[in-house]
């Protein structure tokens, strides 16, 4: 067997766009966000070409420095995002978010990275950077289900112990049902890469482990305590 990874030319990358345009021309048929949805497309698009150049960068570079800012970046955008759902969005829930997200994820990401791989040097980028993001990117989709129901909750006037234990359920919903598909129904992307490239699947299999529970434990401690800090004085 020919363990080469395939290259995708260009004008095949295209046509991945193809039924994506189609779920577009559904939302504009349908009078809903179509043009949300296609600015998401192409900021996707941007966002992951200009990204390839930067890991290049810092893959070469290997600076614990630039490593560091690109975690800082990383926090401060997904902080950001995840108070995208709320309709009040105040400068006191951000520094909330900021808070959970870095705890909960960066305690996570320490133990990852040098506990279960024991990276030397301890930021080695080809491994750091690509967990990081998965990590900050699970812990911002958490909080921010996590605070959309707390504030929906909160404007029925449910007490508080009761809105928290309902936003942290619902925001655990997505990784739990992805913990319970995984293998099941599908083989999740960091698996699916290592496989196409060679890898064994039993070696990529012991990753997508590592990376599930990552994912898990990034989520619920960042959503638990984006929770715990909007607890009443």
């Amino acid at each position: 067997m020919d363990d080469t990874l395939l290259t995708i030319p260009p004008g095949n990358l295209l046509l991945a766009f193809i039924p994506a345009l189609a779920v577009i021309g559904f939302l504009y048929r349908w009078s809903l966000a179509a043009g949300t949805a296609l600015y998401a497309l192409a900021r996707m698009l941007g966002q992951l070409l200009l990204i390839g150049y930067v890991l290049v960068y810092i893959f070469d570079t290997g600076h614990p420095l630039i490593i560091a800012a690109v975690m800082l970046v990383m926090l401060v955008a997904a902080s950001w995002i995840s108070l995208r759902p709320l309709k009040q969005r105040r400068a006191g829930l951000y520094a909330r978010a900021v808070a959970a997200i870095a705890a909960g994820g960066g305690i996570t990401l320490l133990i990852v990275t040098q506990g279960v791989l024991d990276l030397r040097p301890w930021y080695w980028p080809r491994y750091f950077v690509p967990l990081a993001g998965m990590i900050f990117a699970s812990a911002m989709n958490a909080v921010s289900l996590a605070a959309e129901r707390f504030e929906a909750e909160s404007a029925n006037r449910i007490p508080y112990n009761q809105a928290r234990n309902t936003a942290f359920g619902a925001s655990l919903i997505p990784v739990i049902n992805s913990l319970l598909a995984v293998g099941l129904v599908s083989l999740p992307g960091m698996m699916t890469g290592q496989i196409l490239s060679g890898v064994s699947p039993m070696v990529a299999v012991r990753y997508q482990i590592v990376v599930m529970c990552m994912l898990f434990a990034a989520a619920g401690l960042s959503a638990a305590g984006y929770l715990s800090l909007l607890r009443p004085r």
